[in-house]
């Protein structure tokens, strides 16, 4: 699909752009910072592969160059897929290399954009897809302002679109091919208090069905500084289903996410 060669191209044209980190959670804006490891537990009420109970470990490098991240996100289902899940009975989920690239900027905008593959290691294999798949998306950060916003406040605006298709695996399993839209209002307070809002549209290619999740996450910095920046994250997200039918690709019924971070 068109959408796979747009962020190639951008990370062509980006070689003059100023570098910055990919992400926008890797720490607040400007840091000198060269990778990320990350925890976080995530109980979801919908027990599929795709969006079931469990933790997962991420692990990210930022490179000052063209390709700006790398990541690897490892996650560990619960054999009990429902909400309360099975902490201590883990298993080995479907693992995820992504490789972001660096912004584009114009003006005040800015347009990462990256790549992902997914590959189909789920052991046992109904803990996962069955499918390799691979995702391609791009990103625009805004910075929003008005007279009203207190200069404690940095408030950004997000848009995010991304295509995912599985690319084989296992004949038997469904087929995966669906477009996402994340809308995210971003707020940053006093360099360490975080609120971010979000809206995630889905369109399932495959089941012809459209649907949405709200989520909003709280979270802080903490711990020593570099600079004018905390190493430490923490935060705390809550999500719910707000528009179509249950089983959409990337949806959920109800969700609640607990992480923390340390950028070094």
């Amino acid at each position: 699909m068109p959408l796979f060669f747009l962020p190639l191209a951008l990370a062509c044209a980006a070689t003059g752009a100023d570098a910055q980190p990919w992400d926008s959670d890797s720490a607040v804006q400007g840091g000198d910072f060269h990778g990320r490891l990350e925890l976080k537990r995530t109980n979801t009420s919908r027990g599929t592969p795709e969006e079931s109970t469990k933790t997962t470990l991420r692990v990210e490098k930022f490179i000052d160059g063209t390709v700006a991240l790398v990541r690897v996100d490892i996650p560990f289902p619960d054999a009990d897929t429902g909400f309360g899940g099975s902490p201590f009975d883990p298993q080995l989920g479907d693992i995820k290399l992504r490789t972001g690239f660096r912004a584009l900027k114009s003006g005040k905008l800015s347009f990462p954009s990256y790549v992902e593959f997914t590959a189909p290691t789920a052991n046992p294999e109904s803990a996962g897809t069955g499918k390799y798949q691979l995702a391609a998306g791009i990103r625009m950060l805004a910075p929003f302002g008005a007279p009203y916003v207190p200069q404690s406040h940095f408030t950004r605006f997000e848009t995010e679109l991304s295509q995912t298709n599985s690319i084989g695996g296992d004949p038997a399993r469904a087929d995966i091919n669906y477009t996402k839209l994340e809308l995210t209002l971003y707020d940053l307070w006093r360099d360490k208090y975080t609120l971010k809002l979000k809206l995630k549209p889905v369109w399932d290619h495959v089941k012809h069905e459209e649907g949405a999740v709200a989520e909003i996450e709280a979270g802080f910095y903490f711990g020593e500084k570099r600079g004018e920046q905390r190493a430490w994250r923490t935060w705390l997200m809550a999500g719910s289903r707000v528009a179509g039918p249950p089983g959409v690709a990337s949806t959920y019924n109800t969700r609640l996410e607990l992480g923390v971070a340390r950028t070094f």
